[in-house]
């Protein structure tokens, strides 16, 4: 099984208003978006934060977004990134893709659409077609992000969804409390925060009765493992 998928997103965006929208249309699938509005922000983000993708702008103050790209592309090739931009000529396009962009779409653009770009890099990551996870009994789908056992569906909050399917990627090993933060939460979540123990909490008991059994477990000193434990 593939280990990894998208989970945490960085925003570079000068635009505020559509950098907002971009973010509540993220969020509200249970992605972690972080957002800034200038190339030199980014890439000092970029520098200390781990993004799965980064959804970035050309026109961008200080520093543009095509110089943010290839510095970042000299020192990380995994990252994923989509190139959002008003330029939509072919020789932008290509000028994009050939610095290193996994993806290319210009604006106006509809949520949607960008929704499904994201979608398409995240499966992009996994090894097999199906893009179902199961653990025993439990079931994520990845693209509809809903959580069933026995075709019923659970009733998970945002975070709740993206910690379930960050353990189901990774079932069988320890995931400590700071991996969760680092892909799961944005950076207003310190290591310090009990955030991550009280929304484990919610999903565990939830998991408890629809399962009838708990299959996350808590390995002191090494974190929460997902098992199918029944």
């Amino acid at each position: 099984m593939c280990k990894e998928t998208v989970m945490r997103i960085l925003i570079v965006e000068d635009e505020r208003a559509l950098c907002d929208a971009i973010a509540r249309s993220l969020r509200n699938l249970a992605y972690s978006v972080d957002c800034c509005h200038d190339g030199q922000e980014a890439l000092d983000l970029l520098g200390v934060e781990v993004f799965d993708l980064v959804v970035l702008d050309l026109n961008l103050p200080r520093i543009d977004g095509m110089t943010v790209l290839r510095k970042l592309r000299k020192t990380d090739c995994e990252t994923k990134v989509l190139i959002l931009s008003a330029r939509g000529e072919v020789s932008d396009k290509v000028a994009g893709l050939d610095a290193g962009a996994n993806d290319y779409l210009t604006k106006p653009f509809h949520l949607d659409e960008l929704a499904a770009r994201i979608r398409s890099l995240t499966l992009r990551r996994f090894a097999q077609s199906d893009i179902v996870l199961t653990c025993g009994k439990l079931n994520f789908d990845t693209k509809a992000r809903i959580a069933s056992v026995d075709s019923e569906a659970l009733s998970l909050t945002r975070k709740e969804t993206g910690i379930l399917e960050y353990l189901m990627l990774n079932q069988g090993r320890p995931v400590s409390q700071e991996e969760l933060i680092e892909h799961v939460w944005d950076s207003s979540v310190n290591s310090f925060s009990n955030a991550t123990r009280v929304h484990i909490s919610s999903l565990r008991k939830k998991l408890r009765g629809a399962l009838g059994y708990d299959p996350i477990r808590n390995r002191i000193g090494e974190g929460y493992v997902m098992e199918d434990g029944e």
